[in-house]
C-alpha cells in the first residue's frame, strides 16, 4: 500500500481533494480488517463445513454408542435370566415357596431403586462416565456369575439385592450420555436403538437359555441352571473391559473426536434448546437435585411411569406366560422370542415417526392400546393360536415405553444436573411397579385372568395420566409463547447462548423453546 502522506501534504489547500484521498485510505482499511476477520473466523461458520463435521461427528457417536446395546442386552440378560432357569429346577433345587421366588425377583429392585439418584449425580460430575459404567457392569457381571453358586434362599436373595444396586448405574447413566449429545429430535430413535438391547436380550435370553438348558444338565456334577449364571456372568465381564475404550464421555472431552467435532456436539445442543449443557462453575453438589424434587412434573411422571411399568410386569414372567400355551420347556423358550423381535421393530418404526412428527402423547398412547387388546384377547380364550399372537401384542406394548423415556428427557433440557436427577429420580420410583408386578403375577387360576385384570387397569392409568402431563406442558408452551416462563438457569451459563439471544435477559432463553407434547 502507498503512503498517503505526501499526498495529504500536497492537497492541503484543496479541501475536496483532501477528503477524497482519506476516504480512500479509510476503505482499504476497512477492506484489510474484513480479510483479517475472514482469515481468523472459525471454518464452522461455514454451513456446508460443519454439515461434513457434524455429519462425521455422529457417525463416530453412533458407532460407539451401539455398544449401549449390548450392554443393554447383558443387562436384561443377568437380570432376568432367573426366570428361566425356574423352569430348570432352581426353584426346586433351593426349596424356595412361590412367595420366596417373587421375593428373589423383586428384591433386586430395592438394590436399584436405592442406588439410582446417587449413581446420576456422579455420573454428572465425572468427567470420565465411560470408565464408572464400564465398572459398574464388570461389577455386576462378576454378582451374576456369583448366582450360580448359591444354595438357599438367603443366598439367592443377597446375590439379587447387590446385583439390582449396581446395575442401577446403567439405564439412567446411559440416558444421560445420549441426552447430552443428542438433540430432541434425534433422542426417541438413539433411545430406541438403546431399548432394543432390552428387547433383544428377551428374544435372546430365550434361545441361549435354551441352548444351555438343554445341554448343560449335569455337566461337571452342576445343573444346567447354575451354568446359566456363569456363562452369562463371564459374557458380561468381557463386554466391560472393552466398554471403558469405546463409549463416550462428554462432549468437552471425550477421546476419538477431533476438536472440531466436539465444538459441534456442543453448538448442537446450544442451539436445541437456546442455552449451554452446562452447569453453573459454583452450583453445589446438590442444587440439581434440589431443583429435581421442587418440579411438579417429576411427581407426575413418576407416578404415571410407574403405572405403566406395573402394565408391562408380564416381562419377567413371559417364558411362564409362554409355558400356558401347553408346550415343553424347550419349545416354550424358543416360542418366546418371535414376540420381542415383532415389538423391536415396532419400537422403533415408532419412535422414527415420533422425532419425525416431534410429537411424543399419541406415540406412546396407541402401543398402550395394542397391549390392551392382547390382555383382552388373553382374558377371553383359551385357544392356543390366539393366546400365542396375544403375546406379540402385549410384547408390543413397549414401543410406547420407549418413548416415554425420551419424554422424560424433554420435558427437563437445563441444567443437566436437574435433569440428571430427574431421570433417575423418575426411573428409580417406577421400579416400584417391578416390586408390585412381581406378586400381580402370583394369580395363577384360570389361565392368570386376576393378573391380567391388574396389568389392564395399569394401562388405563397409564394412558390418563399421560394425558394429564400432555395438558401440563400444554401450558407451560402457553407461557413460554407470553415470555413468562421461569427458567432455572444459572447466571454464567445462561450467557453462553446462541447468538441470537439476549445474554444478560434470562427470560429470553426459552424464548424458541417448546415442550415436546
Amino acid at each position: 500500500m502507498s503512503n498517503p502522506t505526501p499526498q495529504v501534504g500536497a492537497a492541503a489547500q484543496d479541501p475536496d481533494r483532501l477528503e477524497a484521498i482519506i476516504d480512500s485510505t479509510s476503505d482499504k482499511g476497512v477492506r484489510h480488517s474484513h480479510d483479517a476477520d475472514l482469515k481468523t473466523q472459525s471454518p464452522l461458520s461455514d454451513p456446508i463445513y460443519r454439515a461434513q463435521v457434524e455429519k462425521r461427528m455422529k457417525r463416530k457417536l453412533d458407532a460407539r454408542c451401539s455398544l449401549f446395546v449390548l450392554i443393554y442386552i447383558m443387562n436384561y440378560l443377568d437380570r432376568n435370566n432367573i426366570a428361566a432357569a425356574r423352569l430348570r429346577g432352581l426353584q426346586e433345587d433351593l426349596n424356595l415357596t412361590y412367595p420366596q421366588y417373587a421375593t428373589c425377583l423383586s428384591i433386586l429392585y430395592v438394590g436399584y431403586i436405592l442406588m439410582q439418584v446417587p449413581s446420576n449425580m456422579i455420573i454428572n460430575l465425572i468427567s470420565r462416565p465411560s470408565w464408572y459404567i464400564a465398572a459398574a457392569m464388570l461389577l455386576w457381571g462378576l454378582i451374576s456369575t456369583l448366582s450360580g453358586v448359591v444354595t438357599s434362599f438367603g443366598g439367592m436373595v443377597a446375590t439379587r439385592f447387590f446385583l439390582g444396586f449396581v446395575e442401577a448405574a446403567f439405564l439412567p447413566g446411559a440416558l444421560l450420555i445420549l441426552s447430552k449429545w443428542y438433540t430432541r429430535r434425534e433422542l426417541a430413535v438413539r433411545n430406541a436403538i438403546l431399548f432394543c438391547g432390552n428387547l433383544i436380550s428377551n428374544a435372546f435370553s430365550a434361545l441361549i437359555a435354551a441352548g444351555v438348558l438343554s445341554n448343560m444338565q449335569g455337566v461337571l456334577g452342576h445343573a444346567a441352571w447354575r451354568w446359566l449364571f456363569w456363562i452369562e456372568g463371564a459374557a458380561t465381564m468381557a463386554i466391560a473391559i472393552s466398554a471403558a475404550f469405546i463409549l463416550p464421555d462428554l462432549p468437552t472431552n471425550s477421546r476419538g473426536f477431533t476438536e472440531e467435532e466436539l465444538e459441534v456436539a456442543r453448538m448442537r445442543m446450544t442451539e436445541d434448546v437456546g442455552e449451554a449443557d452446562e452447569d453453573s462453575a459454583d452450583q453445589g453438589v446438590f442444587d440439581g437435585f434440589f431443583m429435581a424434587v421442587k418440579d411438579v412434573k417429576v411427581y407426575i411422571m413418576m407416578i404415571v411411569f410407574t403405572a405403566y411399568v406395573v402394565g408391562l410386569s408380564f416381562n419377567a414372567y413371559f417364558p411362564t406366560l409362554t409355558g400356558t400355551l401347553g408346550f415343553s420347556y424347550v419349545p416354550t423358550l424358543l416360542m418366546s422370542a418371535p414376540p420381542w423381535v415383532f415389538s423391536c421393530m415396532v419400537s422403533l418404526a415408532n419412535a422414527w415417526h415420533s422425532d419425525r412428527q416431534q410429537e411424543r402423547f399419541w406415540h406412546i398412547v396407541w402401543p398402550i392400546c395394542m397391549g390392551i387388546v392382547g390382555f383382552i384377547i388373553s382374558m377371553s380364550t383359551q385357544n392356543t393360536a390366539a393366546r400365542y399372537i396375544a403375546l406379540f401384542l402385549q410384547a408390543g406394548a413397549y414401543a410406547g415405553f420407549i418413548v416415554y423415556y425420551s419424554w422424560i428427557s424433554s420435558s427437563f433440557p437445563r441444567p443437566p444436573a436437574k435433569r440428571a436427577v430427574a431421570i433417575a429420580m423418575i426411573n428409580a420410583f417406577s421400579q416400584l411397579g417391578n416390586v408390585a408386578g412381581s406378586y400381580v403375577w402370583n394369580l395363577s387360576d384360570n389361565g392368570f385372568r386376576g393378573s391380567y385384570g391388574i396389568v389392564l387397569s395399569m394401562f388405563g392409568v397409564t394412558i390418563l395420566g399421560s394425558w394429564y402431563f400432555r395438558h401440563v406442558l400444554a401450558g407451560l408452551n402457553k407461557k413460554l409463547e407470553a415470555g413468562e416462563a421461569a427458567w432455572e438457569t444459572p447466571s454464567d451459563v445462561a450467557g453462553k447462548t446462541v447468538a441470537t439471544t439476549a445474554r444478560d435477559d434470562p427470560s429470553n432463553l426459552p424464548s424458541s423453546f417448546r415442550y415436546l407434547l
